[in-house]
């Protein structure tokens, strides 16, 4: 009877540490999950800042029409991938769309800030002052989300290559997270203009 006992108990354990690696796992990838979700909530509100930055300098700059295309073109490129990465936050094809569509939109929002410096009644302008601090504050908020989101992906890849991590890991098919990897230096700091 005793050996019975010791093997059951044995078998018991085991269970159990496999219920524990397997709960784990989901908790860290609901966690990364959650992390892209604030980064989701910031580039939203970046992305509802950017139809209000161009009303402001459409009026001054109604000769630059293409420029103001583009930034549209680029914001709603965004939005897409956002929300691609939104449904799959770590899948890599979906955090590369994302990253490209993000680079282009700050790419072409540098542009206009650059063509804005030539209109001087734009820089001395109360909103679109307000809308310069309002973009500086969200790019601080993205880049801090997604700080957070990369710190959660670490861990979870961590604990998913560790051994025996790594045989729940695979039989459960819990897949390797990517990284939001750093960001192009436009998008490292908030563009600085001189009003």
């Amino acid at each position: 009877m005793a050996p019975f006992l010791i093997v059951m108990g044995a078998i018991a354990l085991f269970i159990f540490a496999l219920v524990n690696i397997y709960n784990t796992l989901v908790i860290l990838r609901k966690r990364y999950e959650n992390a892209y979700a604030q980064i989701d909530v910031q580039l939203r509100r970046r992305y509802d800042l950017i139809p209000n930055l161009v009303e402001t300098v459409k009026g001054y700059m109604a000769h630059e029409r293409e420029t103001l295309e583009a930034v549209i073109q680029a914001r709603n490129a965004a939005i897409r991938a956002n929300e691609r990465a939104a449904n799959a936050p770590g899948d890599p094809r979906a955090m590369q769309n994302l990253e490209n569509a993000e680079s282009a939109l700050t790419g072409i929002l540098g542009h206009l800030f650059a063509l804005s410096e030539a209109y001087p009644d734009l820089k001395a302008d109360g909103s679109m002052q307000e809308l310069m601090e309002e973009l500086r504050s969200t790019e601080n908020r993205i880049a801090f989300a997604r700080q957070a989101f990369n710190d959660s992906i670490t861990l979870y890849n961590t604990k998913r290559e560790i051994f025996p991590n790594n045989l729940i890991a695979e039989t459960f098919n819990f897949k390797n997270a990517e990284l939001l990897a750093g960001a192009p230096p436009e998008m490292q700091a908030p563009p600085q203009i001189s009003l």
